[in-house]
């Protein structure tokens, strides 16, 4: 069964299609304004499109280039000193044909673009054109703006606004989707835009500024820097994706050895993650959370008999200290961060003074223990978290805990 698109990101893919069937059906029907240079950024955005093949899951901005060429063909006033004529409905049917041309291939593949993100470029682009074509056209952005420092502060703001913008969007789409609180989504769709996102926009106003003075040719010597970046950028993602495979081999050492039952940290892992952007936590504090879930059993290899089915929320409270302890020394040793270790050994304290991370990892942990006892299920093992909020488990976790589980798609034993 397909699950209901919220209304918000309804509302966000009917704006998206309306200036979409509004671009197209208007220069359909006027005719293209200066046609070269309308194929030029079409084949450009196109390109950049074609350019997403082997794009990780999870990247914010899949195709730099094809945003890149967008943003410019918004912000294009001239072409090697003629004045550009085309308008902003024109520019939202060049940025969409040239999206579809350059995404055929990857649809044929099953590899499509998301539509959220389809339905972002379109905003974004819009705004930004808004913002800039009518004062051109106008001469009022000449008269009041000119051609110097105000000109170039000028594109900068609307940079930024249309940034902001585009990370706004992200964020409520998000937010609709998941119910995560708003405010830690737009912190990491901010912190995001300082990485590819500023290389995004300040390739497209100098591709934009460029072309003013040198004509088009100034298009595929700009290509050349962003293409670099998006492939170093590729790179890096690669490295952080297979350092966090790593940890997550390492931590299956406790299922193999036959101290945990299977998936065990994989189930932690992933809850407490939903727990954690449930009580706003983001950016780097979410992978310090996820690595400490993934880990939080390491210390039961020092175990001469395994516990059963590896519940350790059953043991004495100095037992799972021990164990906890134990976990924190293997974890220093792995390389991670050292903030991963301290949410390990302190996972056994009692609540209030451990830091948040810990706190989640052991409300989970005894969560996932509690719902593989054969008599308890997911109410039962909620009921029994609530009863230890006055030492073991801080109440607002617990809480957080129960929302998550009552919205997402969890079994008794974790994610389904």
């Amino acid at each position: 069964m397909r699950r209901r698109v919220p209304p918000t990101v309804a509302c966000v893919y009917g704006a998206a299609a309306v200036l979409t069937v509004a671009g197209l059906g208007w220069t359909l029907w006027t005719g293209i304004e200066d046609p070269g240079i309308a194929l030029a950024f079409g084949v450009l955005i196109a390109v950049g499109e074609l350019a997403r093949r082997g794009a990780l899951p999870g990247e914010r901005e899949p195709a730099p280039l094809g945003s890149a060429g967008a943003l410019a063909y918004a912000l294009l006033d001239e072409s090697a000193g003629t004045s550009s004529t085309h308008g902003v409905l024109q520019v939202v049917a060049v940025v969409v044909a040239g999206a579809l041309a350059g995404v055929v291939p990857h649809i044929a593949r099953g590899r499509g673009p998301a539509l959220d993100q389809v339905a972002r470029r379109v905003l974004t682009v819009t705004f930004a054109a808004v913002c800039f074509q009518p004062l051109h056209h106008s001469g009022e952005l000449a008269d009041h703006v000119g051609k110097g420092p105000y000109y170039a502060l000028y594109l900068l703001l609307l940079l930024l606004l249309t940034a902001l913008c585009d990370a706004v969007l992200a964020a409520l789409m998000l937010r609709a989707r998941t119910r995560y609180p708003y405010g830690p989504l737009l912190r990491d769709e901010l912190r995001s835009l300082l990485g590819i996102g500023s290389a995004v926009c300040a390739t497209g106003a100098v591709m934009a500024l460029g072309v003013a003075v040198a004509g088009l040719w100034a298009l595929p010597v700009f290509c050349v820097p962003l293409l670099l970046t998006q492939l170093s950028f590729r790179r890096y993602a690669a490295v952080r994706t297979t350092y966090r495979q790593t940890i997550a081999s390492l931590a299956r050492a406790t299922e193999i050895a036959g101290y945990t039952s299977h998936g065990h940290a994989h189930r932690v892992a992933a809850l407490s993650t939903a727990v954690g952007r449930e009580l706003g936590l983001s950016g780097p504090e979410l992978t310090v959370l996820e690595y400490a879930a993934l880990m939080h059993d390491i210390g039961q290899l020092s175990l001469v008999d395994p516990v059963p089915e590896g519940a350790t929320a059953r043991l004495p409270a100095a037992e799972q200290r021990r164990i906890a302890l134990l976990g924190g020394a293997v974890v220093r040793q792995t390389g991670v961060p050292a903030a991963v270790a301290v949410v390990v050994e302190r996972q056994a304290d009692p609540y209030r003074e451990q830091p948040l991370p810990a706190r989640i990892v052991r409300a989970v942990n005894a969560y996932d223990d509690l719902t593989g006892e054969s008599a308890k299920g997911a109410l039962g093992a909620l009921e029994e978290l609530r009863l230890g909020t006055a030492r073991d488990y801080q109440p607002e976790v617990v809480e957080s805990l129960a929302r998550v589980l009552s919205r997402e798609a969890w079994g008794p034993q974790g994610l389904r």
